[in-house]
């Protein structure tokens, strides 16, 4: 039955990836058994509408692949999966965020290989820092859930929101070249979105959960950043309000495995706002010196290289994103045209 295969390879995306292949046989065998049976007492095979009953009953890919799951002390298997995928994409944006800011701090000061060893052997402290912060919620997330402090739908009761007929089909990602987007990974970009927008509204006051010990030497340092960066702050506080909001509607509607390429190209596109402002700043100037008439002699030509260097880099920034924009639409265009062409067929 294809939609048993279906079921089964949205299960085999929540277990452990060294066991997969045999929890999936032995869950196949026990599932075409009960399949069996139903239909030995119906006298006839199910029909789609009734094998969609009998899975939606079973419950949800993550409810089935739960009990297979690592023991967790802290987070129960119900929320594992969610807290593995949030981790893994917080620890690559804690990387960048750093990276960048590092990079900032860095050409803002005399380089030097002594600063760029103490930038990475603070790598492994951020992580543990970032992993430390997304377990404490979750493990607060557990406790309520666990102790009925709250009922949250997506961890509690994850099948009955969920349809049958809403799994992927097979061998969709050989057809596409890329993994299907799982319940898992919509919850987790709710999840990461809220913890990345909290973190946004906390560094004008506490600077140094972005540049780390940076901030005392940008505070002490003869440079300070440019009002552009103000504006900037809050289009980018703005676009993180926006896909919050835009991916919490689609996995609250049920719309998280359908393609958005509309909402693709308007993030996008909104999010080279903060990047001309950047760009297009008096001066094209994103630092200035805190004492321009006392220290232009002295620091005049480091002031110039750290602007042309943050310019040229949102500059490439910008052709990217453009890129990627115009390659996006071209690929929707592209396939709305298959579909209708294979339609007139």
């Amino acid at each position: 039955m294809e939609l048993l295969d279906r079921y089964l390879q949205a299960i085999k995306k929540h277990l452990p990836w060294q066991r997969q292949d045999d929890i999936v046989a032995e869950l196949r065998a026990n599932l075409e058994s009960q399949l069996e049976e139903k239909e030995s007492e119906l006298g006839r095979p199910l029909t789609t509408q009734e094998a969609e009953e009998w899975l939606k009953q079973l419950g949800s890919p993550m409810q089935m692949a739960a009990p297979y799951q690592a023991q967790q002390y802290l987070i129960g298997p119900a929320v594992f999966p969610i807290y593995r995928t949030v981790l893994k994409i917080a620890f690559i944006w804690a990387i960048i965020i750093y990276t960048i800011a590092t990079a900032a701090v860095m050409l803002a000061a005399t380089p030097s290989w002594t600063a760029l060893l103490w930038a990475v052997l603070r790598v492994p402290a951020i992580l543990m820092t970032t992993a430390a912060w997304v377990t404490l919620v979750f493990a607060v997330l557990e406790y309520a859930v666990t102790h009925n402090c709250t009922k949250l739908p997506t961890m509690v009761a994850p099948s009955a929101g969920w349809s049958p007929g809403a799994l992927p089909p097979l061998s969709q990602e050989a057809i596409s070249g890329k993994k299907p987007h799982v319940f898992a990974n919509a919850v987790a970009e709710v999840i990461l979105g809220f913890i990345i927008l909290v973190w946004l509204l906390l560094v004008p006051r506490h600077p140094y959960l972005l540049l780390g010990p940076g901030a005392l030497y940008l505070a002490s340092s003869p440079f300070q950043l440019a009002p552009v960066w103000v504006p900037v702050y809050w289009c980018i506080v703005a676009l993180n309000i926006l896909q919050l909001g835009w991916n919490a509607e689609n996995l609250w509607r049920g719309r998280w495995q359908k393609p958005q390429p509309v909402k693709r190209a308007v993030l996008g596109t909104l999010g080279l706002v903060p990047v001309v402002l950047l760009l297009t700043a008096p001066g094209r100037a994103a630092v200035l010196l805190k004492h321009p008439t006392l220290d232009q002699a002295r620091y005049g030509a480091t002031l110039q290289v750290i602007n042309h260097s943050i310019n040229w880099s949102f500059a490439l920034i910008c052709a990217i994103v453009a890129l990627q924009i115009v390659w996006g639409i071209t690929q929707s265009i592209l396939n709305a045209h298959r579909k209708r062409a294979a339609a007139m067929r």
